[in-house]
């Protein structure tokens, strides 16, 4: 038996966003609190999405700081901010920052409590007030997944939350606002959606439903994203890249992330990594590592990404996707950490710790081929240069 879960109302397609008072008013909600950064309020989107809910005799509050990777400072702010008025539902406008903010903060104020009571094992799926995504970047898939990720300054731990309560009532996934997106942005983050395909097609956790999102992300993605990186203003690629992003988020919330995402957030904390970028800098190499917990997989993914023909064999298929990784790495400017200049002592002295809550998050359980703490450090290691 499969449990599925996904957003009740979505809207997608160039122009989305305009159909946003409509969907509220379906979902019976009227008084909603935004919550984003201040990029896209300097940018005036938050301006006009306001002005858009005005127009629908929808007034609405607004917090405009939330921070990259965020914190439980952050969170608390805007849940402050939230409680200085009346609201019925959460907006996450932005990239995935301000949509995990949103979530966290839609818990918070109908439950209370801190961020840290409600990390994994917690699973939270009684559901605080409706929240609804509005995705600036392509590659987060937060708009369609019961996960949020908060950083707690004083540890240094990136806090996977996840549960019911988390998965956005309403996603509007509008491939227009990513048409300005600079070339890094849209490169880490493209990267990071094939890597929730991917890992959701190989999780343990995997289904025939999360299967088929994640076949056709990764497919639209590993073609597309290069044409977004290169020609930022190519609509068909930056739809694509988008509508890919969306059905891995899908995959992964269902089907779950593995080893590359586990690593991924300790890195995130310690350095202040982009969840995106640290999820690049790490897919090929755990790949090559994961490959023989499930080669018929891989190989399909690899078949199905037109990296290699229908027909080849599954080691040679396994063998050309890790080669293909390390090389789209090397096309989009992907660096090593040692490269992005992170300090090589305090890494290395991090890694036990990096390694422990790696596998505190659970993730790394549902690779297919599970690693123990000496395997991460020494994975951590290989990945460095």
């Amino acid at each position: 038996m499969t449990a599925l879960y996904l957003p009740s109302l979505v809207r997608i397609g160039g122009g989305a966003l305009n159909e946003l008072p409509t969907a509220l008013k379906q979902a019976g909600l009227s008084a909603p609190f935004i919550i984003t950064d201040g990029f896209m309020a300097k940018s005036g989107l938050l301006d006009r999405v306001q002005a858009l809910l005005a127009e629908a005799d929808i007034q609405s509050g607004a917090f405009p700081d939330a921070v990259p990777d965020p914190t439980v400072t952050s969170v608390d702010a805007a849940l402050a901010a939230l409680k200085r008025g009346v609201y019925d539902c959460v907006i996450g406008l932005g990239g995935g920052s301000p949509i995990d903010t949103a979530k966290m903060v839609a818990v918070l104020a109908k439950h209370g409590g801190m961020p840290s009571q409600l990390k994994v094992p917690h699973v939270q799926d009684e559901a605080g007030l409706p929240i609804i995504a509005i995705p600036t970047t392509a590659g987060t898939g937060s708009e369609a997944t019961r996960v949020t990720v908060i950083t707690d300054e004083k540890t240094d731990e990136k806090m996977l939350c996840t549960g019911y309560a988390y998965l956005p009532h309403i996603a509007i996934v509008d491939y227009e606002l990513t048409l300005t997106m600079p070339r890094r942005l849209t490169a880490d983050t493209g990267i990071d959606a094939l890597t929730h395909a991917l890992e959701a097609y190989v999780s343990k956790r995997a289904s025939p439903f999360t299967d088929a999102l994640a076949l056709a992300a990764m497919k639209r993605i590993w073609y597309a994203l290069p044409i977004a990186c290169a020609e930022p203003s190519n609509r068909d690629a930056r739809e694509q890249v988008m509508q890919g992003a969306f059905e891995a988020g899908m995959a992964f919330s269902n089907a779950s992330v593995a080893l590359v995402h586990g690593m991924s957030r300790p890195i995130g904390a310690h350095f202040h990594v982009a969840h995106g970028l640290s999820n690049a800098m790490l897919l090929p190499e755990i790949t090559a590592w994961s490959v023989t917990g499930a080669q018929a997989r891989y190989a399909t993914c690899a078949r199905v990404m037109g990296i290699v023909p229908s027909g080849t064999e599954d080691g040679a298929a396994c063998a050309a996707l890790v080669a293909a990784l390390r090389e789209r790495n090397r096309q989009l400017d992907v660096p090593s950490p040692a490269a992005y200049g992170l300090e090589e002592g305090r890494w290395n002295s991090l890694l036990p710790l990096m390694a422990e809550q790696a596998l505190a998050s659970g993730s790394p359980d549902n690779n297919p081929r599970v690693p123990n703490h000496t395997e991460i450090i020494d994975l951590y290691r290989k990945v460095w240069a």
